[in-house]
């Protein structure tokens, strides 16, 4: 999965200063699943149907809380609360807002341009976009270094780019995620290990997901928990189009090739 192995190189960048993990240990004596070779087929039908269903909705909204775990040079774990809020109209726009203990930003694309805009600092940088959410997503993750909250859900294709590059998958088990039913599978890929809990029913909504590192001391985890879908929300075009703020200061995207953008 190229997408969560970036996410995954992203960690190894920021652990000097904080790397993220949330652990969960399951009590003593308590079953654990044996880990198939392969993906099970249950496991692809479930995770392949959210996929599915998601891509479908042309609206939506969704609250989420990310955890972020710094891991010290001695081993002691921090932990960090990010909650966000995540608006989609497809085929092309997005706006999400990310405010807690370690950043607080929002980020807007509507169909043309892309903007990165620091409340805090009172600071945003604009760029001209790809004309789909799809390759937008591509673009501020590759081009950027930006990623936005649970991007990796909100591809049209989004099973397909998840167990690109997994070697395997099982479903755990029934789980509770915030009072609502699901279905809790788990993935393995080169660099990270992936969970996800799946709501039961007519609606398979994403409910929680995680990303482990293999390739950083400590196999730090990102967790991100999302409440509150809207899947028929209503919408105007100023929810997306960025308006500067009185005083905000324009600023560059640092890019991680010289290589533009290009607006169709």
């Amino acid at each position: 999965m190229k997408h969560l192995n970036c996410f995954a190189r992203q960690m190894v960048s920021v652990v000097a200063l904080a790397v993220l993990v949330l652990t969960g240990w399951p009590p003593l004596g308590h079953a654990q699943p044996a880990q198939p070779a392969g993906i099970e087929p249950q496991a692809e039908k479930v995770l392949r149907r959210m996929s599915d269903y998601l891509a479908g909705r042309q609206q939506f909204t969704v609250k989420a809380e990310s955890m972020l775990e710094a891991v010290l040079t001695s081993g002691q774990r921090l932990q960090y609360d990010s909650p966000a809020t995540l608006s989609v109209s497809r085929p092309n726009k997005l706006h999400a807002h990310r405010k807690g203990d370690l950043a607080n930003q929002e980020f807007f694309y509507d169909g043309k341009s892309l903007t990165l805009y620091s409340p805090r600092a009172n600071v945003y940088a604009t760029t001209a976009a790809p004309a789909t959410l799809d390759e937008t997503l591509d673009f501020a993750r590759e081009k950027l270094d930006v990623i936005a909250p649970a991007g990796e859900l909100l591809y049209t294709n989004a099973a397909e780019k998840m167990l690109k590059e997994s070697t395997s998958g099982f479903v755990v088990g029934p789980s509770v995620v915030g009072g609502v039913k699901t279905t809790h599978l788990a993935f393995r890929a080169g660099e990270v290990d992936w969970q996800i809990w799946i709501e039961d029913g007519d609606k398979p909504l994403p409910r929680k997901f995680i990303i482990s590192s293999k390739k950083v001391t400590g196999e730090p985890e990102f967790t991100v928990i999302m409440r509150n879908w809207d899947v028929a929300p209503k919408f105007t075009d100023q929810e997306f189009n960025f308006k500067a703020p009185k005083g905000a200061k324009k600023v560059e995207f640092l890019r991680l090739t010289s290589e533009p953008a290009k607006s169709k």
